[in-house]
């Protein structure tokens, strides 16, 4: 079954209106014992960097995250937030992230704001897939998704960019390290690709 951590972060019954809509088993998760025995595991999350670490720790969910994760293989899939925190750190703010891969969080800040483009970087825009994923498998040439954010993920390997988007430069969008990945952008706001995306995460 598929779990949606619920840490006090993201639109919990988005992901699970739309599994349920697919025929597709998926809960909430809010503490270690519902987590437990996942076979799929979705992390959304919205907000500060700091702030969601600090939310995942209070949880109480973090060490059988990381178990099931890392010892296990389980599939996960972080959004937005989610996805910044499986690095190892973020320019945003001063708490090590979980480092399921390798990278850090830098800020937009100095890079957009020369060229004239507003932060957030907010609404539709493309993501080009850099290596065959089974992500995006059915989705169309640079598909169009919905993003909200001012900071986003640096790879320490390329290898493991498997997205990038153009805003005024060109950043990773979606992650991949074997059993992990993650999105900037929010497939459960961006329609038929996105409802694409989640159906390939849960037939992995």
């Amino acid at each position: 079954m598929i779990h949606v951590v619920d840490y006090g972060l993201g639109n919990i019954q988005a992901f699970l209106n739309l599994y349920k809509s697919m025929g597709l088993k998926a809960a909430r998760a809010s503490t270690p014992e519902q987590l437990e025995g996942a076979s799929k595991i979705v992390l959304p999350g919205v907000g500060s960097f700091d702030h969601a670490i600090s939310k995942l720790n209070m949880s109480g969910m973090r060490p059988v995250l990381e178990s099931l994760v890392l010892n296990d293989g389980v599939p996960i899939l972080g959004v937005c937030v989610g996805m910044q925190i499986l690095a190892a750190s973020s320019e945003e703010g001063c708490m090590p992230g979980l480092n399921f891969v390798p990278g850090r969080v830098i800020s937009f800040a100095s890079k957009v704001t020369s060229l004239g483009l507003p932060r957030p970087h907010m609404g539709w825009n493309q993501v080009v897939p850099e290596i065959s994923s089974p992500l995006f498998d059915g989705i169309s040439v640079a598909p169009r998704f919905y993003f909200l954010h001012s900071y986003f993920f640096e790879c320490s390997d390329e290898m493991n960019s498997i997205g990038t988007t153009e805003y005024g430069i060109g950043f990773t969008s979606a992650i991949s390290s074997r059993n992990i990945y993650g999105v900037q952008f929010h497939p459960e706001k961006s329609h038929h690709a996105g409802v694409r995306l989640l159906e390939n995460f849960a037939k992995l």
